[in-house]
């Protein structure tokens, strides 16, 4: 989905009605990631010695550009895409300034506190957030994968060393359990790269941690149901991903990629009426102007319902709607953009148009010509493609 799923480490995300960083993730989660920043930078201007604020901020801005890139979605980590293939999210100067500040002046302050008190639990589970985030950012906007794998790494052990000093902090397990599950997940000459000597990864191990969070966690509660989805779709059991993603649709009703999610999760399960009803009721919230969704294209819309049709083989109604998504894809995120171009020459493809295809293929290379679509997209300008068992 295209919501924070993405399958790298997090920041922690404080939701108690009593914290001063509340309502800043409740802007987080509805996707309003400048009112996010406004406010955390509040939060840093009135408790400027608390590394907590500065997290927050650095989660903030670093998401509010996976979101632009459409880097947010669970699509991204399913089948047989791996975790090492990832487009780069563009983050401009300023963004990455202010973010390399904000973590920075977080580890800072807790590199302090560690100083003085080496058994202060706040403290380390603050600076194995900003080594998660910093991994975030390694991975995904300087691409430096060596650099995002060594310091998920020292999160993970920042974290192992809070549930050592106490073994009742359950939210430090939640990048514990997606260390697990992303070492676990790679190709075996990653693991052996030095500084995962010692970590073998099980991605077992790693969701049951991330639902142990999911049902006790205090401050990450939240962040490890959002994931728990994306892994649940990844291990191919969407069913276990739906009771979680229709209580969070509840929780944040402006977040527009929760359903948009749900729609997936329903097609994975095999019942398109059920996948398409999430996207139509988008459809009547953006016509009826609802709160929180002026910046939901309908193009993007259209978009997921063609992916579903075109995957349900009504081939008519895809095309319809791949077309007006296309027709406006300079307005649309990369990803989708990229995307919507090559379904439309698969489509054609499959109608027996190849001419039209061929002209959908060589848009989709020109969009994004450095993405996984444009690289299938030049496979299929050799030959044209023909439906396959659906992965």
């Amino acid at each position: 989905m295209r919501t924070a799923l993405y399958l790298c480490l997090c920041g922690a995300a404080a939701l108690a009605q009593d914290s001063p960083a509340s309502k800043g993730f409740e802007y987080f989660y509805n996707l309003q990631y400048d009112d996010s920043i406004a406010e955390f930078s509040r939060q840093v201007a009135g408790q400027p010695n608390l590394p907590d604020g500065y997290n927050h901020l650095a989660q903030a801005i670093l998401y509010r550009d996976m979101f632009r890139a459409g880097a947010l979605e669970s699509e991204l980590v399913t089948g047989g895409n791996p975790f090492l293939r990832r487009q780069k999210v563009d983050a401009s100067p300023a963004d990455q300034r202010r973010f390399d500040q904000a973590i920075d002046h977080a580890m800072e302050l807790a590199q302090a506190r560690l100083k003085r008190n080496p058994r202060d639990t706040q403290a380390w589970y603050a600076l194995g957030v900003s080594y998660g985030l910093r991994a975030n950012y390694n991975f995904l906007v300087r691409k430096a994968w060596r650099d995002s794998l060594r310091d998920a790494t020292s999160a993970r052990r920042c974290h192992s060393r809070v549930t050592e000093i106490d073994p009742g902090f359950t939210d430090a397990r939640l990048v514990q359990g997606l260390h697990d599950y992303i070492v676990g997940s790679l190709p075996v000459y990653w693991r052996l790269v030095g500084f995962l000597i010692g970590f073998h990864g099980n991605k077992d191990q790693g969701i049951r941690w991330l639902e142990l969070v999911s049902r006790k966690g205090t401050v990450n509660r939240i962040d490890a149901q959002i994931l728990l989805c994306a892994v649940y779709r990844r291990e191919r059991s969407p069913q276990s991903a739906v009771p979680l993603l229709q209580g969070l649709i509840r929780r944040f009703p402006r977040n527009y990629l929760l359903p948009m999610e749900l729609a997936q999760m329903y097609s994975d399960l095999g019942d398109k009426e059920k996948a398409l009803a999430p996207l139509r009721r988008l459809e009547e919230l953006k016509r009826s102007g609802a709160k929180g969704y002026a910046q939901l294209r309908v193009e993007r819309i259209c978009f997921a319902e063609g992916t579903i049709e075109f995957w349900y083989n009504d081939l008519d109604r895809a095309l319809a709607n791949m077309k007006r998504a296309t027709a406006a894809a300079e307005d649309l995120d990369l990803n989708t953009g990229v995307m919507a171009w090559m379904r439309l020459g698969q489509i054609y493809d499959l109608k027996g148009q190849r001419a039209l295809a061929l002209d959908a293929y060589r848009h989709a290379v020109a969009f994004a010509p450095d993405s996984d679509a444009a690289r299938e997209s030049r496979q299929y300008l050799v030959s044209p493609y023909r439906r396959k068992q659906r992965g």
